[in-house]
């Protein structure tokens, strides 16, 4: 074909990054199975795609981007000059970060199971969070005007069934307009509400959600309080550096151990030259903050309670009773529960029911997830058991709890 040498460099640098891109035969890509990715085992290849993706006809010089019902988005278009009619297919990707209740809110809506929310969470964590501003859009647009030799094309966007300027790249220009100003508030809105996520990951010392935070720091839209790009990196940077060392002193850590780590973070920041360096930086800073949480929280017990303790943390709707957990590490159920007892001076039961509660509390004022979900969410299956649980546990009824909250 004549643009081979494009299509290679196009397709090597996608491949680097993470994103992936295919060719399909124009009479396979109308006939993808309506199967549902996140219940066959979060299978990605183009033969997986959700229900009712990319059934219209495609017409030439056109690229199309849509976004199915699990937030993936896609871009694809037909290519000119072969043999026998092929479309590009890329994706999936997100557009912007999805957010710890934004994803369980998702799994309820297309009937995704709690029990398996890890395994959907490490999931969003393997795809690229990808804006229109990223460079490799702008290769994309400029194939595009390479195979259709032209400087201009149609752009569709599916999900809103309308044509939009005609680049993948167009910068919509700030004015004060009542709808930009809505659209600055969400903004704003995702960023806070990604921002006390982290911080309330690092009071409990949740190191696994690194992933989850990991693409989220790459794609974070940063407030340019400054005439230098750089230069609001460095101050956003520090502005998390005081937060999550707040959210590390809140779970359990002594000022004395959090001054060393703050003060290194802090030069750090200074140090750092290059923008592209500052997600690598946050995330460090995640992982950093965190771990010193789990060690100065739980050190002093022993490594047989730890243990249990960073199993029930990790997976609250999974079936933790005594006989699992001693199980997991090989112990007699009557060891495990009196060593757990003489340290935490609680019960594993109780420890569970505990941190279930509060769970349920935080997903209730944080998440619009109806309240059998939040239940199987804490591993409880029955919700009448789970609404007389939590209403012991606070005062109130699920219901009173989340009215009250509003």
């Amino acid at each position: 074909m004549p643009y081979e040498q494009e299509f290679a460099l196009l397709h090597d640098t996608f491949q680097k990054s993470h994103v992936s891109l295919s060719l399909i035969a124009e009479v396979d890509f109308y006939a993808l199975r309506e199967v549902n990715p996140l219940q066959t085992g979060i299978e990605d290849t183009p033969d997986f795609l959700a229900r009712k993706l990319f059934l219209q006809s495609l017409a030439p010089y056109t690229m199309y981007k849509q976004t199915d019902a699990y937030r993936r988005a896609w871009i694809y278009l037909l290519l000119p000059e072969r043999e026998q009619q092929e479309v590009l297919l890329v994706g999936p990707y997100l557009a912007s970060p999805i957010g710890e209740e934004e994803m369980l809110e998702m799994s309820e809506e297309n009937g995704i199971s709690p029990q398996v929310q890890r395994t959907v969470r490490e999931y969003y964590a393997s795809l690229p969070v990808l804006r229109d501003t990223n460079l490799l859009f702008v290769m994309l647009e400029t194939f595009c005007e390479r195979i259709w030799h032209r400087p201009s094309f149609a752009v569709v966007d599916v999900n809103r069934e309308h044509h939009i300027p005609a680049s993948v790249l167009s910068v919509v220009p700030r004015t004060d307009s009542f709808d930009d100003h809505l659209a600055n508030m969400k903004v704003l809105e995702k960023r806070y509400a990604f921002e006390n996520e982290m911080i309330r990951a690092v009071t409990l010392g949740q190191i696994h959600k690194e992933k989850q935070f990991l693409s989220g720091f790459a794609a974070m839209p940063l407030e340019m309080r400054s005439s230098s790009p750089l230069r609001s990196a460095k101050n956003y940077s520090i502005i998390m550096n005081t937060l999550l060392r707040k959210a590390a002193e809140n779970g359990g850590v002594h000022p004395v151990y959090l001054d060393r780590i703050s003060s290194d973070f802090a030069r750090k920041i200074e140090e750092t030259s290059v923008l592209s360096a500052f997600p690598t930086l946050m995330n460090e800073m995640f992982r950093s903050y965190c771990r010193l949480v789990r060690k100065h929280s739980i050190r002093r017990y022993s490594p047989v309670v730890q243990k249990a303790i960073l199993l029930i943390d990790s997976d609250l709707s999974a079936p933790l009773t005594l006989s699992t957990l001693a199980a997991a590490q090989g112990l007699s159920e009557g060891y495990l529960a009196t060593i757990f007892k003489r340290e935490t001076e609680k019960t594993v039961s109780e420890y569970v029911r505990e941190k279930r509660m509060k769970h349920a509390a935080h997903l209730l004022t944080t998440t619009r997830l109806q309240i059998q979900t939040i239940a199987l969410h804490c591993g409880i299956m029955d919700v009448q058991y789970f609404s007389k649980l939590f209403k012991k546990h606070t005062g109130k009824t699920p219901k009173e709890y989340r009215e009250t909250a509003e």
